[in-house]
């Protein structure tokens, strides 16, 4: 049998840098013969060397513009043509619709999309409608859609944006695992964590609440940042640490931006390749998205030992237990977000035992070499169902 050709296209080279950390490297060292697509940028270098696969460019955007997305599918059927991969697999709204209609027009055996999350979620009336089209068409085009959560799996199927059949979750759900040495605290990072307190002027007096994500309106940070500064007002000596950067497209309110700046209580380190020693001297996690597929940020902290306050939406009601592993919300409410991190912050016993809970629910259920075989029995799997040698 030859190599098994695979192509994964996400729109940015972040969804496969970060949120797919490895799991590339591992589909090549198993046999396969993988390549990545995505709009280039500088990280293009790293990003071969970790995922041992060769990289082509893309002009790919996250913006709905028709005309760059049709130059965008030439593009991507004629790398389609160039590579004639068995697997096309895509990972992002826009890199779906462009490298499923491509696939699909260029005969490919198998095409599998992963959902992580539904932009859509958040829009109403006639964008809303497009959006809901584009999103049926894309999974159309696919043989397989992969959710990376039962929460969502429940959206598309209550949408009716495709039949059952072609919809399955991998493993426990996530889209990448959870490597559990990596995400462990060590001596290492307490030191690395120790000297990020002194040059920040932290005492052992503070305690940290942390967010990590982009620094987005639709993950909830111009309420975090209202809910922060209520909270300064109950307890002394309270950090917020923002790890992320800003996103463009999805700005914070000008107010939110100018008390991130100003507020000396806050401190925001920007897009950060490992966020470990960040989350390792933290105390309480807060994660008030209003949309998600299966959250790594999420997971990550549990990992890490840390107690999570998240709202109560897909993804994130599937990596907490509401009153054991975490502290589930409603969604916008500044209110809520203050009412749960206070609990945390009078309970501190309270928070160690949930925090506890919280990590050996990963480590039981979010083993990352684990998700990655299945995936890679999937792929085999779908490409010796199509007679393929």
């Amino acid at each position: 049998m030859h190599k098994i050709k695979l192509l994964r296209i996400t729109t940015e080279t972040y969804s496969m840098h970060i949120l797919l950390k490895g799991q590339l490297n591992f589909m090549s060292q198993k046999g396969l013969e993988v390549y990545m697509a995505s709009t280039p940028d500088a990280h293009v270098p790293a990003l071969e060397e970790q995922q041992n696969a060769k990289f082509f460019p893309l002009p790919l955007s996250r913006e709905l513009t028709p005309v760059k997305d049709l130059i965008a599918l030439y593009h991507t059927i004629r790398l389609i043509q160039k590579l004639k991969p068995q697997i096309v697999h895509t990972h992002s709204p826009k890199a779906g619709v462009v490298g499923m209609l491509a696939a699909f027009l260029c005969s490919v055996p198998v095409k599998i999309h992963t959902v992580a999350g539904l932009p859509l979620m958040e829009v109403t009336g006639a964008k809303r409608k497009l959006l809901n089209f584009v999103e049926s068409f894309t999974y159309w085009c696919a043989d397989w859609v992969l959710p990376n959560s039962q929460e969502l799996k429940k959206f598309i199927l209550d949408h009716d944006f495709t039949r059952p059949s072609k919809v399955k979750v991998m493993g426990n759900g996530s889209s990448n695992g959870m490597d559990l040495a990596y995400f462990s605290i060590t001596q290492d990072l307490l030191a690395e964590g120790e000297a990020f307190r002194q040059e920040h002027g932290i005492t052992e007096e503070h305690t940290i609440l942390t967010f990590m994500g982009r620094l987005a309106f639709y993950k909830g940070i111009n309420e975090l940042v209202e809910a922060f500064q209520i909270l300064q007002k109950k307890y002394s000596n309270l950090k917020l640490l923002l790890i992320g950067a800003p996103e463009e497209l999805n700005p914070l309110k000008e107010s939110t931006k100018n008390e991130v700046i100003n507020n000396k209580d806050i401190i925001s380190v920007g897009h950060q390749i490992d966020v470990r020693k960040f989350l390792a001297v933290s105390d309480i996690f807060v994660f008030p998205s209003y949309r998600e597929g299966f959250p790594q940020a999420l997971m990550q902290a549990s990992a890490m030992g840390l107690p999570s306050v998240a709202t109560n939406i897909n993804g994130c009601n599937e990596i907490l237990e509401n009153g054991k592993t975490g502290i589930l919300i409603e969604p916008k409410s500044v209110e809520a977000i203050v009412d749960a991190a206070s609990q945390l912050l009078d309970d501190e016993q309270g928070r160690i035992i949930m925090a506890k809970a919280a990590q050996n629910f990963i480590t039981t259920n979010f083993e990352q070499k684990k998700l990655w075989q299945m995936i890679y029995d999937f792929y085999v799997d779908c490409v010796g169902k199509t007679g393929l040698k």
